[in-house]
């Protein structure tokens, strides 16, 4: 049991003096019934929550996958310009939410914001072998010899090496390629394809792990995760099959945005 203030707090952006107003106007309610008193003991599993009329997951954490458009920093801050939290709907924010991981200003795709940061560290660090699948338009076509080099581990400058990546050549398009990386360098995609003389003209994150990024997912707008989702995130995927399966969709969206 817990008290009710505390359980809405940690699920949404209400601060705690928030929550007793809101108590106090009726537009809280505890299993279909208003409560006057925020202090009130509440069980998370069993009993159901409405703030104005939304109610509030029994949840601790929650997962939100933005497909993000260009344009926009993967960042927190009202400082550093458009920021991608301003894409997600207040019923869906928590104080404590964060980009788990960044998309330069200029990429799209798939970006993970969460408030749990044991999983994020999880999702970002090396030591966790969780890739990550991007597809790019190079400026130049691909050429074979890209998937030796990228796969011994190319170096990129300033003393960097990658670790060994995948990378393929799209389907029906010479100069679209799809990368697997276990890593998240600063720029790193753009760096290793400058690294054999291309450059990549847009990017785009189409998965975290086994978690693909839906096409019904329009640019710019964003979904809750469930339970089984976060699962597939830790999964490894078949990079093979996606490349396959997925090459028409994402190249026709990378172009078109």
């Amino acid at each position: 049991m817990i008290r009710l203030d505390r359980f809405i707090s940690e699920r949404t952006e209400y601060t705690r003096s928030r929550i007793k107003e809101l108590a106090a106007r009726g537009s809280i309610s505890l299993n279909g019934t208003p409560v006057r008193r925020s202090d009130v003991k509440i069980d998370p599993e069993s009993d159901t929550v409405e703030v104005c009329g939304a109610v509030i997951g029994s949840q601790r954490y929650r997962y939100i996958l933005l497909n993000k458009p260009a344009g926009y920093v993967s960042s927190t801050s009202e400082h550093d310009g458009k920021n991608v939290m301003e894409l997600v709907p207040p019923q869906m924010r928590t104080k404590a939410m964060f980009p788990a991981g960044r998309l330069d200003k200029d990429s799209l795709g798939a970006l993970l914001i969460t408030d749990d940061g044991e999983l994020s560290h999880r999702l970002l660090s090396p030591v966790s072998h969780i890739p990550k699948i991007y597809i790019v338009k190079l400026d130049r076509p691909f050429q074979n010899k890209y998937v030796d080099i990228f796969k011994k581990g190319i170096e990129i400058g300033g003393g960097e090496t990658c670790l060994p990546a995948r990378v393929r050549q799209a389907e029906n398009a010479d100069n679209m390629a799809f990368v697997e990386l276990y890593e998240g360098k600063f720029h790193q995609v753009k760096r290793m394809f400058s690294a054999v003389e291309n450059c990549v003209e847009k990017l785009m994150r189409i998965s975290y792990g086994n978690l693909i990024l839906p096409e019904t997912l329009g640019i710019g707008s964003c979904m809750e995760l469930l339970h089984k989702d976060v699962e597939k995130m830790l999964d490894e995927p078949d990079f093979d099959r996606i490349c396959t399966d997925f090459s028409d969709i994402f190249s026709a969206i990378l172009i078109n945005n």
